[in-house]
């Protein structure tokens, strides 16, 4: 009888995203091809897709396929329908490895006698992937998601010491800390998710219900327009007086582990964020952020509450199948604000919309600014430009020479940012005068920068954190000296975790299908596959058969052009030849067949350089690969390290 009461909660904007009938064929050679046939197979963790009113997910360990329900309050569960193998996503415990010790602890459970963190290597089986089913469907509900999303083994993404982007614990788990007016004090192990930071900052504001959107996509009352998370109560003092400012101090790239660690161990060299932690509701096992966990789509999700299947910044390069275009928009950084869903609702927005047209906003190199008043990647500033300028100058002594004596001038370039930054917040607080900002998002790249090049737990790392909680310091001393540093709450967290790589991997597992001869768009970690449409009409005597070849993604229009320049060969039984080809430019051409033939019986194989090659039945049915007793055959797969 419950299951009577849930709703099936598919793909909310189908838009070309996963599989569809024209795919079947592409997109399990591109499976196989990452979990078998290339390099890749040793790279991957899991391959995740849509297809035929469910969601999968393959592994060499095995496969399962799961629907995404609704309650009538809008509650997700999920239910799996087919499962070969093991489960691949069956632990989603959010606690797993939450400190350096569970870290090595891991590592050594893979064979991995690491002593040196930034040396402990993870394989899938001893990690756990929180969420896995929300955050992997979430994806497929932009008609900018993927066809296949790819998750690396937490080793094998790339040529850096540090790496992320995966859905695996240790690269989505960040630091979450609320300090300040609205906030409990204490330790918190609670299962909190970054969809959660906007709603809990909203309630802490006390921002009235509106009419929008929640997590299942059906209209609700929430408190942003698109709400998939929702406040941490637990953590929330509602007798509290509502803060007069909120701060984001976002430490990009910084792992929770790291931070912990550094807590615990080390805390006189983080004075100023041990300080804030102290009088904080801090969570000890940190937040999950976005899949992918990556930069762009994680930023966008702190500043709406919203997963980025439903903000549409889906990840640092997307492609818009209806245009045919390829957007870098983490590459172009600047002028990218408008990328974002214009139905859901940043904090700048919502602050604005409930504290009226004048209560200033300010984007501090925050990835995602719309609505923010004071936006540098925007070219919206406040304050005067040249007093701007002066203080650059006047700190770009303030840098590391650690950077550029290790040959790393991307450092120092990361850290002229952050100093870029603290020139923003001086002259905007200056501007702005008696009447301060009411929000501040406030990101800080160093540690991101140092986590890539130096590694998770690397000295490079730690003197990039400690170089960033001086900076923090200077920030506390300003607010004090205008009276706002007690009615201020902090939100300390990151965008993600961070993993160590084996760099000599070189890996790059999502690219790997095109080195197989699938076309696409490979924009790690999601895969865009170009595909043809074929339809095929047989005439009701048998005796002919026509074949229609258009592109499979559409027009702005909705329409699907047809293909000129297809090469299609009909086949009879046993391999005969019957027929060969090109479509003109209406994609149609036409072949006379024998009658005694059935649809079955023929065989039309479509090529064309630009797309994947097709394989359908006389009917226009897919002749598809057997894949489960390609990866699996008859036996279940074994766990292996």
């Amino acid at each position: 009888m419950e299951q009577q009461k849930l709703q099936l909660c598919g793909p909310e904007r189908p838009g070309g995203q996963g599989l569809d009938r024209n795919q079947y064929e592409s997109g399990d050679r591109a499976i196989l091809a990452l979990l078998k046939d290339t390099r890749a197979a040793d790279e991957v963790d899991l391959v995740a897709t849509f297809r035929d009113g469910a969601y999968e997910v393959w592994a060499r360990r095995g496969m399962i396929r799961f629907e995404r329900c609704a309650d009538r309050t809008g509650a997700l569960s999920f239910r799996i329908i087919e499962q070969v193998g093991e489960n691949p996503i069956a632990n989603q415990d959010p606690f797993a490895v939450a400190s350096i010790d569970e870290e090595l602890e891991a590592a050594r459970r893979c064979g991995c006698e690491a002593t040196d963190p930034n040396q402990a290597f993870f394989e899938p089986h001893v990690l756990s992937h929180p969420y896995a089913y929300e955050r992997i469907a979430q994806v497929f509900d932009s008609p900018r998601g993927p066809d296949l999303i790819v998750s690396p083994k937490a080793y094998a993404y790339g040529i850096q010491a540090g790496q992320h982007g995966a859905l695996d614990v240790v690269q989505s788990r960040a630091p979450l800390a609320f300090a300040g007016p609205g906030a409990r004090r204490g330790s918190y192990k609670l299962p909190a998710r970054h969809v959660d930071i906007a709603p809990t900052i909203a309630r802490i504001m006390r921002f009235p219900e509106i009419d929008g959107r929640g997590a299942d996509g059906a209209p609700r009352r929430v408190m942003l327009g698109r709400q998939d998370g929702a406040p941490l109560e637990d953590l929330i003092d509602a007798a509290s007086e509502r803060p007069r400012l909120v701060y984001l101090i976002l430490l990009d790239g910084l792992s929770h582990t790291e931070l912990a660690w550094q807590l615990q161990n080390n805390r006189d060299a983080i004075p100023s964020i041990a300080s804030l932690i102290e009088r904080a509701a801090f969570l000890t096992h940190g937040s999950i952020v976005n899949f992918p966990s990556i930069t762009w789509p994680s930023h966008s999700t702190i500043m709406t509450g919203a997963w980025c299947g439903h903000h549409d910044v889906v990840n640092p390069t997307f492609h818009l199948r209806e245009h045919r275009e390829t957007v870098p928009i983490q590459g172009n950084i600047f002028e990218m604000e408008h990328h974002l869903n214009p139905a859901v609702e940043t904090l700048y927005e919502a602050f604005k919309r409930v504290l009226g047209p004048g209560a200033i906003t300010a984007s501090i190199h925050e990835p995602q600014s719309r609505g923010a008043d004071h936006a540098v990647f925007e070219r919206r500033i406040i304050g005067d430009r040249a007093r701007l300028k002066a203080l650059t100058q006047e700190m770009s002594d303030d840098v590391s020479p650690r950077w550029m004596a290790d040959n790393l001038p991307a450092m120092h370039r990361e850290e002229i940012i952050d100093v870029r930054g603290m020139a923003q917040v001086i002259n905007l607080f200056d501007h702005c005068g008696d009447k301060p900002p009411v929000l501040v998002a406030h990101e800080f790249v160093l540690t991101d920068g140092a986590g890539h090049d130096y590694g998770p737990h690397h000295d490079g790392l730690r003197e990039a954190l400690y170089r960033t909680d001086r900076r923090i310091a200077r920030i506390f001393a300003m607010l004090r000296e205008r009276g706002l540093f007690d009615s201020t709450l902090f939100v300390v967290t990151s965008d993600h975790g961070m993993a160590a790589q084996k760099v000599e991997l070189k890996a790059n597992p999502a690219c790997e299908p095109e080195a197989a001869g699938l076309k696409g768009v490979f924009a790690e970690p999601m895969i865009y596959l170009r595909d043809l449409a074929v339809e095929c009409e047989r005439a009701r005597d048998l005796r002919s058969l026509r074949v229609i070849v258009s592109d499979n993604d559409h027009l702005p229009d909705g329409e699907h052009p047809p293909v000129a320049g297809a090469q299609v060969t009909v086949l009879g039984r046993g391999g005969r030849l019957i027929g060969e080809a090109i479509t003109p430019e209406s994609g149609r051409v036409a072949f006379s067949t024998p009658a005694d033939l059935s649809d079955a019986e023929l065989t039309v194989r479509i090529e064309h350089k630009d797309f994947n090659a097709r394989t359908v039945a006389g009917d226009g049915s897919p002749i598809r690969l057997d894949l489960k007793s390609l990866l699996y055959g008859n036996s279940q797969p074994g766990r292996s390290c």
